[in-house]
């Protein structure tokens, strides 16, 4: 070891040497670090140790705060429960001397509220007696009723008036529902038959007959059979009576040439016409093949509404070439009207091209002014103001 220097070389590192130099300025700074060290702990350990102090002052402090505020709150809930005392002391007399107030007023109300229960009931009696007194009535004309519905059994009963009942019922229907030159009550054809009504279609000379039948008798008797034999004989009397009717009617009113190929049977009962439809279907599929068709009031009121609208087609076929001679007219008015809106449309066109124009020559008119007004002369007096520019809108396209 003698004889070395600082710069005497200890150790190598790879290819670096390493001498007694650089060791001691390595342990002096190992030194320093460690002393860094100590020093951040020692001052770590005294801040931990003043804040800790300082936060058991703290809480000391408040915890004194927080004792004072409930000696203060104690102090002030004992004087609220002296007034509360003295309030409720006061609300007690007060309550008691209002309940003896709404005492006296409640005694009041129960007396005017017996009085005016009973006007209330007196009233209401008499109310009660006008309105015993318009039951007595209804049934006064209820019983007027049942005596008309026992008249109308006996006019039902009688073939002669049923009959004529659903004649005018048929009438009625026919006349609410087609104009009056479409149809003719009891017409006479050219056999010297009358049919009930005869309905004229349009552009056919033919007529389409209509008969009023109202076979009562045998429904009625199949309604009240009792016995499965009365029953029977029921079912072959409605049967007998409807086949009838159905046979006169395709030999009278069916006349080649003179009425349609079809007739109609009017039957004036929707519940006979259900019945009919329910319980004797051979029946109507035979005046099917009769060509008789069997109707019931809204069948017919259905009927007339069809032939109404076939008449009105009728009369817009018949007024149709009216109609395309007004359509032609309209058309060759509404060429005209086009060629008039083109030639206004040129006009406009030519007017726009001439105003662009003139946009466009206003537009290098005031260029060149311009380009004049920029050119600076010698002998030229100074100007008092600026020249003012007049911009031109431009044209539109």
């Amino acid at each position: 070891m003698q004889g070395m220097t600082l710069s005497s070389p200890v150790l190598t590192l790879g290819s670096t040497p390493v001498t007694v130099l650089h060791l001691l300025v390595l342990a002096v700074l190992a030194m320093l670090g460690l002393l860094l060290v100590l020093a951040t702990a020692t001052l770590r350990a005294n801040r931990e140790r003043d804040f800790a102090a300082g936060a058991e002052a703290e809480r000391s402090q408040e915890l004194d705060e927080r004792l004072g505020e409930i000696n203060k709150a104690n102090a002030e809930l004992a004087g609220r429960l002296a007034t509360m005392a003295e309030v409720l002391t006061t609300r007690q007399s007060d309550l008691a001397r209002y309940m003896a107030e709404r005492l006296d007023a409640v005694g009041t109300k129960v007396g005017q509220g017996l009085e005016q229960s009973s006007k209330t009931t007196a009233e209401n009696l008499t109310k009660l007696n006008e309105r015993l007194a318009v039951i007595d009535a209804a049934q006064n004309r209820l019983t007027g009723l049942t005596e008309e519905v026992v008249t109308l059994k006996d006019i039902l009963a009688n073939k002669q008036t049923r009959g004529a009942f659903g004649q005018s019922r048929m009438e009625a229907i026919i006349r609410d529902g087609l104009p009056p030159n479409a149809f003719e009550f009891q017409a006479t054809l050219k056999t010297g038959v009358r049919p009930d009504c005869l309905i004229r279609l349009p552009n056919d000379e033919r007529g389409m007959a209509i008969d009023a039948k109202f076979p009562l008798e045998g429904f009625t008797a199949l309604r009240e059979a009792e016995t499965e034999e009365e029953r029977r004989g029921a079912i072959a009397r409605v049967r007998g009576d409807v086949g009838k009717h159905v046979k006169d009617i395709a030999e009278r009113y069916l006349v080649p040439g003179v009425t349609q190929d079809i007739a109609v049977m009017f039957v004036p009962s929707e519940s006979i016409f259900a019945d009919l439809h329910e319980y004797f279907d051979d029946v109507v599929q035979r005046a099917h093949r009769a060509r008789i068709t069997i109707v019931s009031p809204s069948l017919l009121m259905m009927a007339v509404q069809v032939i109404r609208s076939i008449m009105r087609d009728a009369r817009m076929r018949e007024e149709a070439h009216r109609i395309q001679d007004e359509v032609g007219k309209l058309l060759d008015d509404v060429r005209r009207l086009g060629d008039r809106v083109g030639k206004l449309d040129d006009h406009f066109r030519q007017a726009q091209k001439d105003v662009s124009d003139i946009v466009i020559s206003s537009n290098k008119v005031l260029a060149r002014g311009e380009k004049i007004q920029a050119v600076e002369f010698e002998d030229a007096p100074e100007r008092t103001a600026p020249a003012t520019t007049v911009k031109f809108p431009r044209a539109a396209e």
